[in-house]
Parts: C-alpha cells; structure tokens; sequence
C-alpha cells in the first residue's frame, strides 16, 4: 500500500489520466451491454459526462490530499527542529522576573 501511495504521490497527473481513461472506458463497457436504444454519439457522451465528473472527484481529493500532505510535513518540521526565535521566547518567557 505504501509503494503505491508513493507512486501516485509523484505521479498525481498520470494516475488522474489514468483513472480518467479507465472511467470513460468502464461507463463505455456498461452502456454497451445495456440493450438501451442510445445512439453510439449519445452513448460517447455519456461516457465522457462520466469521466468528467470521476476526475472532478479526484482532483478534488488530490487537493485536500496536498493540502494534507503539506499541512503535515510543516508540522513535522516544526516539531522536529527548535525555531531559534521560538527559543529566544521561550528563555525570555520562564526567566523573565514578571
């Protein structure tokens, strides 16, 4: 699970045009098998509709997974290493006489 996650992680726009492709072709697949009296043209349609709004979806979670990614890295960095103006605080705040 990890390696894919860092696979899609430096790959976000081919694993978005891949799940793009993969949802046109799935929508596609069940509009074909359906007996509906579509036209081929009305089914393509569909089928891009589909797609769209699958890929919509995505990126929307690729945003908050990024926002996510970042707000978390800061926050490790933070912890990690002292701040020296935090520092400086906090010895002027537990040495100061008030």
């Amino acid at each position: 699970m990890e390696a894919v996650q860092s696979w899609v992680s430096k790959n976000k726009l081919a694993s978005i045009g891949a799940l793009w492709a993969s949802g046109i072709g799935a929508t596609l697949v069940a509009y074909s098998r359906a007996k509906s009296p579509m036209k081929p043209s009305l089914r393509l349609i569909h089928a891009r509709m589909h797609a769209q709004a699958l890929t919509l979806a995505v990126l929307s979670g690729a945003a908050a997974y990024h926002y996510y990614e970042i707000n978390h890295q800061i926050a490790v960095e933070d912890n990690s290493v002292p701040n020296v103006t935090h520092q400086v605080e906090w010895e002027l705040h537990t040495n100061s006489p008030f």
